[in-house]
């Protein structure tokens, strides 16, 4: 039996969610501000945790970021790991510390 895996943006709750046969899976936490997106916390409920949902959630989170031309900081322990095993995404990537926290 295979999963129906959804990824889609939850806007009117700040985050992307990951969704198995319809079941929130899993979620990332952002918050938006002059051009950048800061990723605040991600969280794979345990029943979904060693099945690769949190990298395909963090990876679609990322591409949307970077398709809207957003910058993206990395508050989350999560998605900051993430990021240092792709660099792929280094050229989009502001520093915390750097990126004014409000």
């Amino acid at each position: 039996m295979s999963e129906d895996i959804q990824l889609a943006e939850a806007a009117e709750r700040s985050r992307y969610e990951i969704r198995s046969d319809g079941v929130v899976a899993g979620f990332a936490m952002y918050r938006r501000s002059e051009g950048r997106t800061t990723f605040t916390h991600t969280i794979v409920k345990p029943e979904f945790e060693g099945k690769g949902i949190g990298s395909r959630l963090a990876r679609f989170a990322l591409d949307d970021t970077v398709a809207r031309g957003e910058r993206i900081v990395p508050e989350c322990p999560f998605i900051r790991a993430y990021l240092e095993r792709h660099p792929e995404y280094a050229d989009s990537v502001d520093p915390v510390e750097s990126a004014g926290r409000a």
